[in-house]
């Protein structure tokens, strides 16, 4: 474990200066916004919203010793490029899935490419603050039904400003982000929906909510509208 760390580190090291900087992240956001006529810059996400990609894509993400990306999974990816290790560990963090948004959107399947978003990620989580990186994060996003990020989605299925979305709303959009075609509600509802508890689970197991109020917020009615784009 102590040489895979160490290897790691050098990895890490070696790609720090071989990487673009990332002081130019809310410029490919800007650029990227207009590409997909969405309004930039958008508002700091609602908590709502906040905490259930948290608990969801990364329970990590506000720890005082988070990195950016995940060390276990870092390690196993670092093992995996140098032939050590077959298997691929863990999830990306928001930081890396940011990362993959900005710089490698087209970009997938390959260890040398998650290599190269791990360290863009540590560098845009060195570089902004944890509300910018989530700001930048829900602007980029994809949705589903052809809705590039949170503002769009909140009002393309739900009919209202990302600031009026209910916590199951929110709870589904932040589900949706994983695998926003699979998971469309309105052409998958039954998975949508399963993704749904899926994070609201999520959600009470880091103690944002009860047991009690997980079962209230299952019962309330959705508020899905129809699409009215195509």
């Amino acid at each position: 474990m102590a040489i895979a760390i160490a290897l790691a580190a050098l990895v890490v090291f070696t790609g720090y200066n071989s990487t673009p900087h990332v002081n130019d992240a809310a410029k490919r956001a800007r650029a990227f916004a207009a590409r997909h006529h969405a309004a930039y810059p958008g508002p700091i996400p609602p908590p709502s919203f906040v905490n259930a990609l948290v608990a969801t894509e990364d329970q990590r993400f506000f720890s005082a010793i988070d990195l950016g990306v995940d060390p276990i999974a870092l390690i196993h990816l670092i093992l995996g490029a140098s032939g050590l290790s077959s298997a691929r560990h863990g999830g990306a963090s928001i930081d890396q899935q940011l990362a993959k948004m900005l710089y490698t959107p087209n970009q997938s399947g390959s260890v040398l490419v998650d290599l190269e978003q791990v360290i863009l990620a540590t560098k845009l989580h060195m570089s902004y603050a944890p509300q910018e990186i989530l700001r930048l994060y829900a602007e980029m996003a994809y949705f589903g039904d052809g809705y590039y990020g949170l503002g769009a989605a909140a009002q393309g299925y739900f009919g209202h400003p990302e600031s009026e979305l209910t916590a199951l709303q929110a709870a589904m959009l932040a589900g949706l982000v994983n695998a926003p075609s699979a998971d469309n509600p309105r052409a998958h509802p039954a998975r949508a929906m399963q993704r749904c508890r899926h994070v609201i689970q999520r959600l009470v197991a880091l103690h944002y909510l009860t047991q009690p109020q997980a079962e209230t917020l299952l019962r309330e009615p959705l508020g899905l509208v129809r699409n009215t784009t195509g």
